[in-house]
């Protein structure tokens, strides 16, 4: 990934972290710049961007840690949570800490697929498509 690329994705997940940069800004920039998509892990504290080659970078939260993943995945407080990310009612650090506690270890951004993928430490899921 040249340094151009990965000085967006940089730039994108401090921006996001401080709420400096809303989703949907975040999703352009790194269109933009020819990412495909992202996953967040909260138990790792990485984002990791990938390029369609193949080529990714991995980089670790600015502001870890975040409180603990639950081991109780609720697919309707995940769900909660991001209709109010959607609306402006809390931060990105404050979507995290809420959707960490309602179990979820982390998610896949897929701007081609145009859909994000919550997922539990079990493996269960919820999955939210974009609007075109």
């Amino acid at each position: 990934m040249n340094d151009r690329i990965k000085r967006i994705a940089e730039k994108c997940l401090r921006a996001s972290h401080q709420g400096d940069m809303v989703f949907p800004e975040v999703l352009s920039t790194l269109a933009g710049a020819g990412i495909e998509g992202y996953l967040v892990d909260y138990r790792k504290e990485t984002t990791t961007y990938f390029l369609p080659s193949g080529e990714f970078v991995e980089l670790a939260h600015p502001d870890s840690p975040g409180p603990a993943v639950a081991g109780e995945f609720r697919a309707r407080t995940v769900e909660e949570n991001v209709r109010k990310s959607q609306a402006n009612l809390h931060t990105y650090k404050e979507f995290s800490a809420a959707v960490r506690e309602a179990g979820c270890a982390g998610y896949i951004v897929s701007l081609l697929g145009k859909r994000v993928t919550y997922f539990g430490r079990t493996g269960e899921t919820h999955v939210e498509l974009m609007p075109s």
